[in-house]
């Protein structure tokens, strides 16, 4: 062989050999390409990551998922922090306030909290009796009012300034006269009995709770009890709720059960989530939930996994939900995420044979809990306009009693309270939530942005306008808020003579004309932080706010140049072989 083809060969080899050197020590010590995949995959393992860069590329062989990022969207502009908790399973007052003042003091505001069916309506149809104790010691069942606990939890959110998504599910026994053997969860015998449970928490808390959420999980096993999940049915208890809650108060938010993220095809212990709730939409599920409810658990795989596969679940796996509602004339809904987290088994105290459903849920270790679920929250603002509250499962449990279940490693806390020690100790997913949240820079990002959305400032209140697009705008004197992007526009109403609108500083000009304008108040190359504030002295109307942040149009020219310079060197470097060749060729 050739003395030249050797030497091409072993240059070859040795670029070859040292670009993979270089690749698995960049990926051994998390340099600049583990930091890209790892955004990419939401992996952190060489070969998860490698493997991941392989998947990746079948996003580009699908469909792409219709969003609609920049349709306006109801409820999505809520403060987005929530926990689940399980108030109803505390007995002393002082313990849920040190609870409250903990879940407060990191920056939550949303409580996800059940009131139990079969623990309200306990001693039969429309009696909200329990008589399940003996208080006395007389022997004797003692019957006390069964609101009495929950009126109780009402009144200490309200005193730590918190609000209560209220889920309405778990029938009690006599629910199922007919049907014995149906299971725990399942659906009464009679819809209407749950839609007058339903009725009577929300007259009795009517002005103080505005958001309900119907059912939990109704896709899976054993959420519908002993039989085959059934969308139909679902749907139906859906929406007879629907109008009997508007009914007792038109303001009521219904959030729909939280579909369940599953591949499973057999219908009993899971009914594929898509599929399940396509099937909802053609029995009319369209017309009977304001909120559509999804779980967001990231499983075996962290925030930023991008790989969109039907037959893999990851906490982004709501995307498939928006792309089913856009397609059913829902863009106009948001999604808000009931239960988000990951399973920090790998830190639990006992062996794995000994925690049932070890790894279920996924597997990760306490720290990688604390990293990965800040980053689903900025991901949420960043990327899914359409997704509103997001609801971290769970606070705590009421004692360490369950800690061989895999579900209770999900937990934020430990189960320590006690009178002598009026706390919980924090595991180290709270304190990076605690930091997440009360360090952050409130601030919109890409999408359709109502102009009450929750990171903006401002002195008014919701009125009524028509051509606003839904239906109200915001009405105020002041407003102050943070955007990222590179195009920016305000949908505003009869801008006043007066009225100051400022950019970074900057005065941006205003045309005080009746009716709608949309005003461009940012366009710039690349996206950056903009500080917009509205000063008037008479209420300025403001609806709605769109936010671009593109910045892969700049890269049309330098693309064009790296791919003909590319192109010419390639050129250059063949004709050079052959010259070469054909000088070394011999007479």
């Amino acid at each position: 062989m050739p003395a030249m083809r050797l030497r091409t060969i072993g240059l070859a080899f040795l670029l070859i050999g040292g670009g993979a050197l270089a690749l698995l020590l960049d990926l051994r010590f998390q340099g600049a390409v583990w930091r890209f995949l790892y955004y990419q995959t939401g992996e952190e393992g060489i070969i998860s990551q490698l493997r991941g860069a392989v998947e990746l590329p079948g996003n580009l062989i699908r469909p792409p998922l219709r969003t609609a990022p920049f349709h306006p969207i109801q409820h999505a502009g809520e403060i987005p922090y929530g926990m689940n908790v399980f108030l109803q399973k505390e007995v002393e007052a002082d313990k849920i306030r040190a609870m409250l003042t903990m879940i407060r003091e990191a920056g939550f505001v949303w409580l996800r909290q059940e009131f139990p069916w079969e623990d309200l309506e306990v001693d039969g149809r429309g009696q909200f009796t329990d008589s399940r104790n003996d208080l006395t010691g007389d022997g004797v069942p003692d019957t006390i009012s069964a609101w009495l606990k929950y009126d109780r939890i009402v009144d200490l959110v309200e005193e730590h300034g918190m609000r209560l998504m209220v889920r309405l599910s778990n029938p009690p026994a006599w629910a199922h006269a007919n049907n014995p053997d149906i299971g725990t969860f399942a659906p009464p015998d009679d819809f209407d009995d749950f839609v007058n449970y339903a009725v009577a928490v929300a007259q009795r808390y009517k002005g103080r709770i505005h958001h309900y959420q119907v059912w939990n999980e109704p896709n899976i096993y054993p959420e519908w009890g002993e039989q085959f999940a059934d969308p139909v049915a679902y749907t139906d208890l859906l929406c007879r709720t629907y109008r009997a809650l508007k009914a007792v108060d038109p303001d009521i938010v219904v959030v729909s059960a939280a579909i369940a993220p599953t591949i499973s095809l057999d219908g009993f212990m899971g009914y594929q989530d898509v599929a399940y709730l396509q099937a909802m939409y053609n029995a009319g599920a369209a017309a009977c939930f304001d909120v559509l409810a999804a779980q967001g658990y990231g499983l075996f795989s962290g925030a930023y996994d991008r790989r969109q596969r039907v037959t893999t679940v990851t906490a982004a796996r709501h995307v498939f939900y928006r792309d089913l509602m856009v397609a059913n004339g829902d863009a106009h809904k948001p999604i808000w995420i009931s239960e988000a987290a990951w399973n920090a088994v790998l830190d639990a105290p006992l062996p794995p044979d000994q925690i049932v459903q070890y790894d279920r849920f996924g597997l990760s270790t306490q720290q990688q809990a604390a990293r990965y679920t800040p980053e689903l929250y900025q991901r949420a603002q960043q990327e899914w306009p359409w997704v509103g509250v997001v609801f971290y499962w769970f606070f705590t449990r009421p004692d360490p009693s369950e800690m061989n279940q895999s579900f209770y490693y999900f937990r934020m806390a430990e189960p320590d309270y006690s009178p002598e020690r009026p706390t919980f100790t924090p595991l180290p997913v709270y304190e990076s939530m605690r930091a997440f949240i009360t360090q952050q820079q409130p601030m919109l990002y890409a999408g359709q942005h109502q102009a009450e959305a929750w990171p903006a400032q401002h002195d008014g209140q919701l009125v009524p306008v028509a051509g606003a697009q839904l239906g109200t705008a915001l009405s105020a004197q002041r407003y102050a808020v943070t955007i990222y992007g590179n195009r920016v526009r305000l949908r505003l109403h009869e801008w006043p003579t007066g009225a100051a609108l400022r950019v970074n500083g900057v005065e941006v000009f205003v045309w005080p004309a009746p009716g709608w304008q949309t005003v461009t108040v940012a366009d710039g190359l690349l996206p950056q932080a903009h500080q917009l504030v509205v000063e008037s002295a008479a209420p300025v109307t403001l609806d709605a706010l769109t936010v671009e942040a593109r910045a892969w149009h700049l890269l049309g020219v330098p693309l064009l140049l790296l791919i003909a310079g590319g192109g010419g060197m390639i050129g250059l470097f063949v004709a050079a072989l052959r010259e070469r060749r054909q000088t070394r060729r011999p007479l």
